[in-house]
């Protein structure tokens, strides 16, 4: 799996970096079929938003999530892809 983390009028520190590669480990390991992970960190004011694009067999999954804190908008995203993924890993196998 091969993660891009970029930042949008935000310095991408390596603990940021840290912490989203242990939060997309929640997500592999629901949906080990992921391609590519590219995730957008971006700060406007008091807004904080972190989007991501997973790219796994066959479709997309993208979550957006807005805080006022990087952190807790990070969570946010990664518990919309780990639903996603979930959903996504329950039609495959449900399907004969």
């Amino acid at each position: 799996m091969q993660v891009d983390i970029t930042g949008h009028h935000v310095d991408v520190t390596d603990a940021l970096k840290d912490y989203v590669h242990s939060k997309m480990e929640r997500v592999k390991r629901h949906f080990d079929q992921l391609i590519s992970v590219h995730v957008v960190l971006s700060v406007e004011k008091l807004r904080h938003q972190a989007e991501a694009t997973i790219a796994v067999s066959g479709a997309n999954l993208v979550a957006v999530a807005e805080d006022a804190d990087m952190y807790a908008a990070i969570d946010a995203m990664t518990d919309k892809l780990d639903r996603q993924a979930i959903k996504i890993k329950e039609k495959k196998s449900n399907h004969r």
